[in-house]
């Protein structure tokens, strides 16, 4: 499974992902200030699903019913890549069709199908 790490949770994150054996491409590195819309269709053509801590991916999923393989929103206090790494670690594998919201002691995972 691959990812695509938005630019707002920074390349640290994208790295550690990639340490822990994890195919994780980041947004900065390839579509630099790149709007959510275009950053979701990107990971959607590249069948690559989007990490990232910015909400505003929530409404173009629910709302405008934009297409996507999936997404892992991060709705903590922490920034430490490694400490979300752990946080987010149990449901990565699980992604795929998937909106799964992470908070610290919370998964909320809801199908897109």
């Amino acid at each position: 499974m691959r990812f695509l790490v938005d630019e707002s949770l920074g390349k640290r994150f994208s790295d550690t992902l990639n340490r822990h054996g994890y195919a994780s491409l980041f947004v900065g590195d390839l579509m630099r200030s790149a709007p959510d819309e275009e950053i979701l269709a990107s990971a959607e053509n590249k069948n690559i699903i989007v990490i990232t801590d910015d909400k505003d991916f929530g409404e173009l999923v629910f709302r405008l019913k934009k297409s996507t393989r999936g997404v892992v929103l991060f709705r903590t206090h922490t920034t430490d890549p490694e400490k979300l790494f752990e946080l987010a670690k149990s449901v990565l594998d699980k992604a795929e069709g998937k909106f799964i919201v992470v908070k610290e002691g919370q998964i909320r995972v809801r199908s897109l199908k």
